[in-house]
């Protein structure tokens, strides 16, 4: 290899850098002519290509006029004004809109972070327990049915699976609904922004259950409208409480109330209804989970008590497949369907639709009902060995709710203050143990708060080994709470 180096001009990217500064700084003044290709090539030993392209650059953002046979020219009326200094300028951003300031007094979801080796976090679901040979199956099968061309979908969602999502409702929930009031949503999050741009005006009432699903509560917030939290018991919503409650619509979960597990009784049903119906107000009824039954079967949805009339009902398959498709699914009043798919056309066009006609594979082909069967065996296996592990370890010291549904209990310790909440996630996490609070899902100022500490503990994405071995050091840590070392 020879010492010397063939030396290289510049690239036309710093040609034109290097002219766009001169042109900016006034080197050349107004109107003022640039070299030519051809010499400004000889002088830097470049391509006259290379110059070309830097002036084409140069040209397509206007910075000058090029004109065949004439040497380019700064273009006329630049204005090269120095930018403001900063320390003249304000340091507060832009106003935000109203929508936005009201967000930004929202608390911020803390970044994530590593996941301690246990935890009991609501919500996760197990990666072995996705289906992925008949996911994997239907996803080929939607590739293989590739169309003559690619364009948008229906905003409201491919009709294969709304027909097939009819069926099933039908079969599993009792619930009648054409496959037009079906809208597709990224998720029951999107599901539930669509209910508020459509049905809530700023200052308008939300009902809530007191706890509840806490971004619910924040998206009616950001909305601008009045959260109005009503308390939730063994029975559900306390609908003694609406009497008084002006409010446009009631966020409610009465097959399995979250976080509490409750179920609303048959007589507050009634009563719900009726106070949608006299107040000409909307029942937004959110089904996350309903798959998960462990005594009885799943309780029939509100909706069909009222003929979805006044009740918006909310599904997703975040809790049986897995929360990262992203796929829910909206029944909406007949009167309401055109408007809602208008809204989800303007929100993101439609969902992506090559999950959607996967899940309609599972759907029409029973794939879907018999994985929902084998994965509830699985997750009543995970309950027993939690609550089992509780009741060895805490016996009468700790007091369990919502264990007959669902993908996680309320646990609550009897003889720990919630003042010694804290402690008590400080001294799990050290240890690598993740306890979620149920403080957060309670309203700010909440008189029904209990005054000892309450976990929600989610056992769906661990196995019985992981749980086994996260109740002894849970066991651990309460111990030392108790001590207090």
């Amino acid at each position: 290899m020879t010492q010397d180096r063939q030396v290289r001009g510049p690239g036309a990217r710093q040609i034109y850098d290097v002219l766009r500064a001169q042109i900016l700084a006034g080197t050349y003044g107004d109107a003022g002519a640039l070299p030519s290709s051809r010499a400004l090539a000889s002088e830097l030993g470049v391509a006259r290509a290379t110059v070309t392209s830097a002036y084409e650059q140069l040209s397509a953002e206007g910075f000058i006029r090029s004109r065949q046979g004439a040497r380019p020219k700064v273009a006329a009326l630049l204005d090269r004004t120095p930018p403001s200094s900063p320390a003249l300028t304000s340091s507060a951003p832009p106003p935000l809109s109203s929508y936005g300031a009201r967000l930004a007094q929202q608390p911020a979801s803390p970044p994530s972070a590593a996941r301690p080796a246990v935890d009991f976090r609501y919500g996760d679901l197990a990666a072995s327990d996705f289906p992925t040979p008949i996911w994997r199956r239907a996803i080929l099968g939607a590739l293989a049915q590739r169309p003559d061309r690619l364009s948008y979908g229906h905003p409201a969602g491919s009709l294969r699976l709304r027909r097939a999502l009819q069926g099933y409702l039908w079969r599993a929930r009792a619930l009648r609904c054409e496959a037009e009031q079906i809208i597709i949503v990224n998720g029951s999050q999107q599901g539930l922004d669509l209910c508020s741009r459509l049905l809530l005006d700023p200052g308008d009432g939300a009902i809530v259950e007191d706890p509840c699903y806490r971004m619910a509560r924040d998206i009616f917030a950001a909305a601008g409208a009045r959260v109005m939290p009503i308390p939730a018991d063994q029975d559900g919503l306390d609908t003694s409480r609406l009497d008084d409650a002006e409010a446009r619509l009631a966020y409610v979960t009465p097959s399995h109330q979250f976080p509490l597990g409750s179920v609303l009784s048959i007589a507050r049903r009634h009563r719900l209804l009726a106070w949608a119906q006299e107040r000409d107000a909307y029942l937004i009824e959110d089904d996350y989970d309903s798959e998960y039954r462990y005594d009885i079967n799943p309780v029939p949805p509100l909706h069909g008590l009222g003929h979805g009339r006044n009740v918006l009902y909310l599904g997703t398959v975040s809790k049986t497949m897995s929360p990262t498709l992203r796929i829910g699914y909206l029944v909406v009043p007949s009167g309401l369907a055109a408007i809602f798919t208008h809204a989800k056309q303007i929100m993101d066009r439609h969902s992506p639709a090559l999950e959607q006609e996967a899940l309609a594979t599972l759907l029409e082909t029973g794939a879907y009902e018999r994985h929902i069967r084998r994965i509830r065996r699985r997750m009543a296996e995970r309950r027993d060995t939690l609550l089992e592990g509780l009741r060895q370890c805490f016996g009468d010291r700790l007091a369990v709710e919502g264990a007959k549904a669902g993908l996680h209990i309320i646990a609550w310790f009897r003889h720990i203050p919630a003042a010694l909440e804290g402690e008590l996630i400080r001294k799990a996490g050290q240890v690598g143990l993740g306890l979620h609070l149920l403080t957060p899902l309670y309203a700010a100022g909440s008189a029904t708060r209990p005054d000892q500490a309450g976990l929600v503990m989610g056992y769906g994405s661990l196995d019985v080994r992981q749980i086994r071995r996260g109740v002894e050091l849970l066991a651990n840590c309460v111990a030392e709470v108790e001590s207090g070392n």
